[in-house]
């Protein structure tokens, strides 16, 4: 395949300039003010396809935002291989923390990006790492030299948790048939170490709410005889964990399995240390479940984390009020076995049986997302190994990662189809935060990276 690092040469300044172009785009799906630009990010993709030289380009409609689909079918005989990705992005508040602009995207050098990075929201998460799909269809179109067959489904849904793609799913099984799934939204250790991921934490997020009186009242005269709402709340949350980072709601850990020793040698086999962790992020102490590696605590165990907690006076300067109401967000990240539907079930259970009964609370589940592991035995993963292998220059890790892609699941329970999670970002591209950036090398290796696997999942198959 020499003919694709003569591409990635020759076309290098078109396809970072392409990126540019789409990233610019602010396909928030969170926020309905940006909902002609979720659109516009859509129609820029099915251009993009189009121009590569895929066939039946179009957006198929959703009850929310479209579906970009395509498809290149050279051979019934041949594999198909069915790509995933979201065109949308998260909000990137608070825009006073970025160092430039999180719609006009610049290429910056760091230290883990020496060769460069382009800062946007996006970048990585996961406009970037979906245009090396198209950058290496293209490539591989221009030599008519694809092994498999190839359909494309770009969601703009991901980031508010793909509520409308299950239904999508059903309504276009048939269309949608094919032998595996590969989907570039995770990472690798670094730059020198590559990695596959081959499991991935659930997710159940839940919104409380605490009321006690029937409005904000005067701190003074009010003071001392009124159970003040969001100090109930703080005293919630802060039960929910013990002084060893143990979730205290019963039966939590019912139905989390424990790993093996081998797997568990595999998880840890990472070049990262603690002290690599703490600095890179500016911590002065790391803390997690206390009887496991830093590595386990960040991948195979589940968590509880407030996300947002709000109530009362936040303006400047002071404002003497007891709220009537406090609030939270809080996500757990689960692990396989765990049920977002169960765990959903008895958090709320647990919130309400410890409220004090000079409150009132409410408890609210918003969306969830089911743990997933691939079989590193399995053909396809067997495949993305020798893939990275061949354009790293050395044998992938296979790694578990703790962030949530909910989809993931559901193409398992409803196309039946098994996912490779084959992602080039980094831990500290900063997705979801403020100065969001993606490494050139990475993007390139990406499209470098994916006809070979092509490549190799075709011959694995014939082989199996």
């Amino acid at each position: 395949m020499d003919y694709v690092l003569s591409g990635i040469t020759q076309h290098r300044d078109r396809f970072i300039q392409e990126l540019v172009e789409w990233l610019k785009i602010p396909s928030v799906s969170a926020d309905p003010a940006f909902k002609n630009d979720v659109l516009h990010a859509a129609a820029y993709l099915k251009e993009q396809f189009e121009k590569a030289g895929m066939d039946n380009v179009e957006l198929l409609p959703t009850a929310g935002y479209p579906v970009v689909y395509a498809e290149k079918i050279t051979d019934a005989s041949k594999p198909t291989v069915l790509v995933y990705g979201h065109y949308d992005v998260q909000p990137a508040d608070p825009y006073e923390l970025w160092t430039s602009p999180p719609f006009e995207p610049v290429i910056k050098t760091t230290e883990l990006h020496p060769q460069g990075a382009i800062f946007a929201r996006g970048a990585c998460d996961d406009k970037g790492q979906v245009y090396m799909h198209v950058k290496a269809l293209e490539l591989m179109l221009s030599q008519q030299d694809l092994p498999c067959n190839i359909k494309v489904i770009i969601e703009g849904e991901e980031e508010i948790g793909s509520s409308h793609l299950g239904d999508f799913l059903k309504e276009y099984k048939e269309k949608l048939k094919a032998d595996v799934i590969l989907v570039s939204d995770t990472g690798i250790i670094d730059n020198e170490t590559p990695s596959i991921t081959n499991g991935l934490r659930g997710l159940c997020y839940m919104e409380v709410e605490v009321t006690g009186p029937n409005r904000d009242l005067h701190s003074g005269i009010y003071g001392g005889g009124v159970d003040n709402p969001l100090n109930v709340l703080c005293r919630l949350v802060g039960s929910l964990k013990d002084e060893n980072g143990h979730i205290t709601i019963a039966h939590f850990y019912d139905d989390v399995v424990e790993l093996s020793a081998e797997e568990k040698a595999q998880i840890n086999a990472g070049p990262v240390t603690v002290e690599d962790f703490e600095k890179s992020i500016g911590l002065p102490k790391s803390f997690g479940e206390q009887g496991y590696t830093l590595a386990e605590q960040l991948t195979i165990r589940p968590t509880l984390d407030v996300n947002g907690i709000w109530g009362g006076y936040t303006g400047e300067g002071a404002k003497t009020v007891l709220p009537a109401k406090a609030q939270a967000k809080i996500s757990m990240r689960l692990v396989p076995n765990q049920s977002s539907e169960k765990i959903a079930e008895i958090f709320a259970q647990h919130f309400e049986k410890i409220a004090p009964p000079t409150v009132k609370v409410k408890v609210t589940p918003h969306h969830g997302g089911e743990p997933y592991v691939t079989p590193v035995n399995s053909v396809e993963f067997q495949a993305a190994n020798k893939a990275m292998e061949t354009t790293f220059g050395k044998k992938p890790l296979a790694m578990r990662n703790g962030a949530s892609i909910p989809i993931v699941a559901l193409f398992e329970e409803i196309l039946g189809l098994k996912t490779v999670l084959m992602g080039f970002g980094l831990d500290s591209d900063a997705i979801h935060s403020p100065n969001e950036h993606y490494g050139l090398f990475n993007y390139f290796k990406g499209i470098e990276t994916i006809p070979y696997f092509y490549q190799y999942y075709a011959e694995l198959r014939q082989q199996a």
